[in-house]
Parts: C-alpha cells; sequence; structure tokens
C-alpha cells in the first residue's frame, strides 16, 4: 500500500474545487447518491457485507486518519470482526448531512470529453447502540470518496476518512434558521451568493430571513429586493381572477374581444383563446414567440387541446386587461394586489423609487455576475421586483382567501389540465396531489441569475418560500422543501424525482 495515493487524490481535491458541482437535479447526482445510500444505509447501517463487496472496487484503498489503511480484504475483514461482529447486540449508524454533500464530475479530455468518475464530499456522523441501551453519538468526519466506472459499473476506488470529532455538528433536521454561520457557508459551497427564505405557519408570514452578501463584504438586508422571474405569473393570475371575483371580467369569454395579436388575426384559433387556457397554459402557444424560426406567434395546438407552459399566453392576457381596462398591468395589479395586501416593495416595473443598492444582481455557476436589466414596462409572465416580505404577504392573501370569493379560489384549485410528473396545472399554479386530500400549490422562476420557488398547502396553512440569485440556486430546493413541509415536502420531492 503506497501512501502518495493520499496525497494524489487530495491534490485532484485541490484542482476540482475551483469547478462547478454537478447540479443536485442531475442524473449523476442521482446515481452517486443512490450508490452512497446503498453502501451506508443497507450496507453500512444492516451490516450487509454483500453491498460492500459489490460497490467497492477490487482496487479499493480506505484512509483513516486514526486506523490507518486498508485494502479491500483488510477493510471487509475488520468490517466484519469489528462494527458487525454481533449485530444483533451492537449496531452502528452513519447518517449523512445532505447539505454537505458536493459531487464533482471526472471527465477525460482525451477521450472526447467521456465521463469516466466522480468526486464525492461531505460530512458523515456515526450513532452506536447496544442491546436494551438508547442510541448513543459516536463521531463526526468529513469524508471523500473516488467513484470510477469499470466496466459500467460505479465502484468505490478510493474512500478517505478524516477530520473525526467526538462532536455532534448540525443534522438534516435541525432549522435553517437557527446557525447562521452554517448556512453562510452552506450557500458558499453551493456557489449561492443571497438565500431568501418566507416561512409560513397557520396562515402567516412567521419567518423571514436573508442570507449571504448582496455584494463581496455587504450582508444582504432583510428587505433585499430579488427578480423573481416566473413567480410573476402567479401575481397576474390573481390580478385575473380578483377581477371575475369582482364580475368585472369573464374566465370563459374569448379574450379576441380585447385583444388580437396581429400575428395571428387570420387564425381562426384565436376566436378560441380564454383567461381560463392562459391560466392553465392551454392557450397553444409557445413558451415565448422568439423560440419559432420566424419569430412569430403561432399556434402549437388548438386553445384547451393540451397543455404548454407559455409566456405568451400571460402577456397575451395582460394585453386584453390593458385594453379593456384602460390601466397598465401595474396599476392594476397595484389598486387589486398590492395595496390591499400592503405589497410596498413589488412592482413590475424599475421605477424612480426602486433602491438599487438593495437588490441582489444575478450570478451564474462560476459567480460571475449578469447586468441588471431595468425595465421600464410590465411584463405578465417574467421580472417582479419585490421582497421575501411582501411575496410571503401574497402567499398568505392567496391562502387565506384574501383576494378572491370562494368559487374562484374553488375553480383555482381545481385541476384544469395534466402538466409534468403526475402533476396537473390549475389557474396560475401548479398543483400537487400530496393524497388524503391534501394538495400544494407551487410555482417556481428561473432566469439567468434567479431561481425562485413557491410552495402552499392551503389545508394545512403552510407555504414556503425560497429567493435566490443564481443560476445554480435550484441544488438548495430539496433539503429547504423536506425541513420546512415535512412529510409533504418529501411527498413533493418524491414527485419531483420520479
Amino acid at each position: 500500500m503506497n501512501k502518495s495515493g493520499y496525497f494524489t487524490f487530495f491534490l485532484l481535491f485541490a484542482l476540482l474545487q475551483g469547478k462547478a458541482q454537478v447540479e443536485k437535479t442531475s442524473e449523476l447526482y442521482k446515481t452517486i447518491m443512490s450508490k452512497d445510500s446503498l453502501l451506508f444505509n443497507i450496507g453500512f447501517n444492516t451490516c450487509d457485507v454483500s453491498q460492500f463487496e459489490n460497490l467497492m472496487s477490487e482496487k479499493l484503498e480506505f484512509f483513516h486518519d486514526i486506523d490507518g489503511i486498508s485494502d479491500k480484504k483488510k477493510f471487509l475483514k475488520d468490517f466484519k470482526g469489528g462494527l458487525c461482529r454481533n449485530p444483533k447486540n451492537y449496531q452502528a449508524r452513519r447518517e449523512l448531512l445532505p447539505v454537505s454533500t458536493e459531487i464533482y464530475a471526472l471527465y477525460e479530455k482525451s477521450n472526447g470529453g467521456e465521463l469516466y468518475g466522480a468526486l464525492q464530499t461531505g460530512i458523515h456522523q456515526f450513532f452506536e447502540k447496544e442491546t436494551e441501551q438508547p442510541e448513543k453519538f459516536g463521531s463526526s468526519a468529513r469524508f471523500s470518496h473516488l467513484w470510477l466506472l469499470e466496466n459500467g459499473e460505479w465502484k468505490l476506488v478510493k474512500s478517505y476518512s478524516y477530520e473525526h470529532v467526538t462532536k455532534q455538528l448540525e443534522s438534516a433536521a435541525t432549522p435553517v434558521f437557527d446557525d447562521d454561520i452554517a448556512v453562510e457557508k452552506w450557500l458558499k459551497n453551493n456557489k449561492v451568493p443571497v438565500l431568501g427564505l418566507g416561512i409560513i405557519k397557520n396562515g402567516e408570514l412567521q419567518q423571514l430571513k436573508v442570507f449571504g452578501e448582496i455584494k463581496p463584504g455587504v450582508p444582504a438586508p432583510y428587505n433585499t429586493i430579488f427578480n423573481v422571474a416566473s413567480l410573476t405569473k402567479p401575481v397576474t393570475a390573481m390580478v385575473a381572477l380578483k377581477l371575475v371575483s369582482l364580475g368585472k371580467w369573464d374566465l370563459d369569454k374569448p379574450i379576441y374581444n380585447y385583444w388580437t395579436d396581429p400575428d395571428i388575426t387570420k387564425d381562426p384559433k384565436s376566436k378560441k383563446i380564454t383567461t381560463r387556457h392562459v391560466l392553465s397554459h392551454q392557450t397553444g402557444f409557445p413558451n415565448w414567440r422568439w423560440m419559432n424560426a420566424d419569430k412569430k406567434l403561432s399556434f402549437l395546438f388548438e386553445p384547451g387541446n393540451g397543455y404548454q407552459y407559455s409566456g405568451e399566453g400571460f402577456e397575451y392576457l395582460r394585453r386584453a386587461l390593458e385594453n379593456k381596462f384602460h390601466k397598465s398591468l401595474q396599476q392594476l395589479a397595484s389598486e387589486l394586489i398590492f395595496q390591499p395586501l400592503k405589497m410596498d416593495e413589488t412592482s413590475y416595473v424599475w421605477n424612480k423609487n426602486m433602491d438599487e443598492s438593495r437588490y441582489a444582481l444575478g450570478y451564474d455557476m462560476e459567480l460571475k455576475s449578469y447586468a441588471i436589466e431595468k425595465h421600464n414596462s410590465p411584463n405578465a409572465a417574467d421580472n417582479l421586483l419585490t421582497t421575501v416580505e411582501d411575496y410571503g404577504k401574497f402567499l398568505a392573501g392567496v391562502m387565506n382567501g384574501e383576494l378572491v370569493k370562494e368559487s374562484v379560489f374553488n375553480e383555482m384549485v381545481t385541476p384544469q389540465t395534466a402538466s409534468e410528473k403526475s402533476k396537473h396545472f390549475g389557474l396560475g399554479f401548479e398543483i400537487y396531489d400530496l393524497e388524503n386530500g391534501k394538495y400544494a400549490l407551487a410555482h417556481g422562476g428561473a432566469d439567468l441569475g434567479v431561481r425562485t420557488m413557491a410552495f402552499i398547502l392551503p389545508k394545512t396553512k403552510q407555504a414556503l418560500l425560497i429567493f435566490t440569485n443564481s443560476d445554480v440556486g435550484g441544488n438548495l430546493y430539496e433539503v429547504l422543501v423536506k425541513y420546512y413541509l415535512g412529510k409533504y415536502g418529501e411527498k413533493i420531492i418524491d414527485i419531483e424525482t420520479k
């Protein structure tokens, strides 16, 4: 056994620190985490030696900062005769701290950039239990695993366990709000400059926190202004539904009575588009017309006969509303939504009162900033400017029925069309079936330097709001959703990862 393997590995690790981690939604991330689960949740935690043997390469080298170096044969012998000497009377359990996990892809440049391995790092802690005795904490340690593809199968080739301490670290069950330092470190590890969180319980915004730095060395203020991308759409939807509640707008009246786009005036399908179609993404429009070869608006299918997420649909509705009421969407939203809910920091446009020093500039995965886009006209589908507190008020208002009458709310939460992954769109929100009569209303936002997410659970009066200013901000969602929404969060993640 040669100790040079130890130093070679950490040279590789140091080189990879400047590279981007793989996203937590990627297939590679899911694959490595699945192998980790088999290795520990089944292999280690149940003393199933066969799992270790199947997942470990014959060339395995295990480096431990206290017990020294082992090859596969010695490791398995020590495992059987040590931790698993009598699993009925003595048990050890390993718990991974999910927020600590980082995975880096390894490619072979000389072979066409082919994926050949992955580096996994993180923190885990160990618990011990003897017969009839309560489980007790053992130790925490950092680990690094080198996984390589051997004949098409992932095998653990090198394992490093180091920095063992007898201190129990923050576990996945510890509230994020309780340890600002840990959260700040987590954000830096994930290359997310700013994270805004809003937690609603019992129908009220009970916790609001903004972490990170709005610029190097400057902590982000609690009232940081975020561009929330497509989280604009639910606000626009509620403007329309509020007008429906007031008897001033009809969900099912064809919109051509107020607006027809010049690109489709000769298409008879233009006579069939309704507000219901827009809010449930059934207009038949593409997401944006510029995605078409000729950059013109057109139909992909008959309105009401399919699902296609569309920003164009919301912009179409904006034109109709503005034509009928002779007011801009900004004015309508201010009168119907922002003023009643006291959303004083929310705007569709970048106006003269906007405090640029509080604006969360967007960043890419290499922490390079994007230029600010100061829009002076409202977009019904994108670019809403708001704060965690303001949007939290909005979610609470939706949940508590403050904006629309009960019959309209019931329409809003009724599935209108199947969307993706066993979900449906209602009116303005996507619907997750959480079973036993429970459901979640959800919407996300993604633009350059923006990843945002909102969930509402009307039956339990809970909601979760996540704002980030990073292309990789979505990597934070899983841990936050599972913790703050509990078993319902677990169900949401299960649906998303099917």
